[in-house]
């Protein structure tokens, strides 16, 4: 089990999907943005785990650590390098003996995603999140033409948005794709948690079966789809290759809006009628 779910979350960010336009589908090739975990570990113990893009890790963490009051100069480190081997995900992060002193309640603090003995890399993060999700079992189709309007109308769900031009929204809908809740924030995860929320308080969360987001989805952004039990999620943007692999094991459907009309469809595209 541990070898398919590690295969289908490779690094390759080149996708097999179909393009579904007015009833036509057509299977491309398409480019999705890699997401890996970087684990930045302070003084020999892991302090945070962010989500990113690979690339630049060393600038990063420097930036990182910056932004978090580690450090105010460079001198204020000793070494910045990345580990080596299989670890390729972690970044080391050795302050000087008087930086320490001045950051010492700093260090002291919980990681932000998981601790770990020795860091973590991207097989280590899928492992763990297939163990804690169980893949949804919900039958669900939709009418694509259908789903594909409720993406295309989503600012009628944004007010904040016609105001200031910078809020994300999460809208959930029924089997029947009526809006069940919709909500903004200056988060995109903060928008789902926030409807999610509602409709969890209300005890109609059992009701959610499409969500619409305004931003692209990320891991994250399946993962607490998957907690909700939501079987399809529609963005403006395309997924990330992480989101797709995680969507694909745990039997959720993903699509994002095509241009000038349509959808992409990524995985479990049964789920899209039409």
């Amino acid at each position: 089990m541990k070898d398919e779910i590690n295969q289908s979350f490779a690094a390759d960010s080149r996708a097999k999907a179909m393009h579904w336009d007015k009833g036509r589908r057509t299977e491309l090739a398409i480019e999705l943005l890699p997401e890996e975990p970087l684990s930045i570990r302070v003084q020999g113990k892991p302090y945070a785990v962010v989500m990113r893009t690979p690339g630049d890790e060393l600038a990063h963490a420097a930036g990182f650590c910056l932004a978090e009051g580690l450090i105010d100069q460079p001198e204020d480190m000793v070494s910045l390098a990345m580990c080596e081997g299989d670890e390729t995900n972690v970044v080391t992060v050795t302050l000087s003996p008087q930086r320490q002193k001045q950051v010492a309640g700093h260090l002291d603090r919980r990681e932000y995603i998981s601790q770990t003995s020795c860091g973590l890399c991207g097989k280590t993060l899928i492992e763990e999140l297939t163990q804690v999700l169980r893949p949804l079992q919900d039958p669900i189709t939709i009418d694509t033409t259908a789903a594909e309007k409720c993406l295309r109308n989503l600012e009628a769900f944004q007010p904040l948005r016609d105001r200031n031009a910078a809020s994300h929204a999460a809208v959930l809908f029924d089997a029947d794709l009526k809006p069940l809740a919709a909500m903004e924030d200056v988060g995109r995860h903060n928008a789902l948690d926030k409807v999610v929320g509602r409709l969890f308080l209300d005890q109609r969360l059992h009701l959610a079966k499409v969500l619409v987001m305004s931003s692209r989805i990320s891991y994250e952004l399946v993962q607490k789809a998957a907690r909700a039990r939501i079987p399809i999620i529609l963005a403006h943007s395309r997924p990330t290759a992480l989101a797709v692999g995680l969507a694909r094991d745990l039997n959720i459907a993903l699509a994002s809006g095509a241009k000038p009309t349509g959808l992409y469809l990524f995985c479990h595209m049964q789920r899209f009628g039409g």
